[in-house]
């Protein structure tokens, strides 16, 4: 690993947990509003990504970092850094303004347009999941991987309901095959995988910042994660705009089920 992304990855780390106090604290009483995508967004993901851009840029003022609540436009603005982050403050917004412990922070870091390093709070579990490729996976302090089995009527996915309702069909598939859990945080669906808690998800309806720090744990624990509409990488802008993506993640043969069940 090069120095600067080990001095990268332990930046990351500090600014992700100096801001877990906050956001414990505001924990189902923090105000909410609706944006114009129907999304929601507290004060506290707005402190958050102020707090983690700032003490980011202070250590390398050269990176770029993306925050879906941070946006001055959205015109896609291009990649231009060698480093650069994408920050999701909370990842289940409204889970975490109604009282749902279920939710995240979301801290990935790519080089060269590519995800190296993923940063995971999980709020539920009060535990730093961190990794990357060919350096590894932790699970807080212990040592993570996704699970090798193949998929079995047992097998737990993390799934939403798809957004666009032409997938509906999907969903029919994917339960009559597997025992779902819906914990409304992509982040922690894709992450719960790489750590091995789930065996698989499936999702229809992310952005890039909901996943960015999740990829790379999934990749690092031994897990694929497979894109059905078009590869993501290497990122070249960070556009608000963007289209939903689809993709499966688990062990290669749990993928390959995935795929057949839903005609991926």
């Amino acid at each position: 690993m090069s120095l600067d992304l080990q001095a990268r990855i332990e930046a990351g780390k500090a600014a992700v947990m100096a801001q877990a106090e906050l956001m414990h604290a505001e924990f189902g009483r923090a105000q909410s509003n609706w944006k114009y995508d129907g999304t929601r967004v507290t004060a506290v993901d707005i402190a958050i990504s102020e707090n983690i851009v700032r003490l980011i840029g202070e250590k390398f003022p050269g990176d770029q970092v993306f925050s879906e609540e941070l946006a001055e436009t959205d015109v896609p603005v291009p990649v231009t850094a060698r480093f650069f982050w994408v920050l999701d403050p909370i990842d289940g917004t409204n889970n975490y303004a109604t009282g749902i412990a279920h939710c995240a922070i979301s801290l990935g870091l790519f080089e060269n347009g590519r995800p190296v390093y993923g940063l995971v709070y999980d709020m539920s579990r009060r535990v730093l999941i961190h990794g990357g490729p060919g350096i590894g996976l932790w699970d807080g302090e212990k040592p993570a991987k996704v699970k090798s089995e193949a998929p079995t009527p047992q097998s737990l996915l993390g799934f939403h309901s798809p957004f666009d309702r032409k997938y509906a069909q999907h969903a029919s598939a994917l339960v009559e095959n597997f025992k779902i859990r819906g914990l409304g945080s992509s982040t922690l669906h894709l992450a719960y995988v790489a750590v091995g808690i789930l065996d698989a998800t499936v999702d229809h309806n992310v952005k890039i910042w909901d996943i960015a720090a999740a990829i790379p744990l999934c990749i690092a624990g031994g897990g694929e994660v497979q894109f059905l509409n078009g590869e993501q990488f290497p990122m070249t802008q960070f556009n608000l705009k963007m289209g939903r993506i689809q993709y499966v993640a688990g062990n290669a043969a749990v993928c390959a089920k995935l795929r057949g069940l839903i005609g991926a």
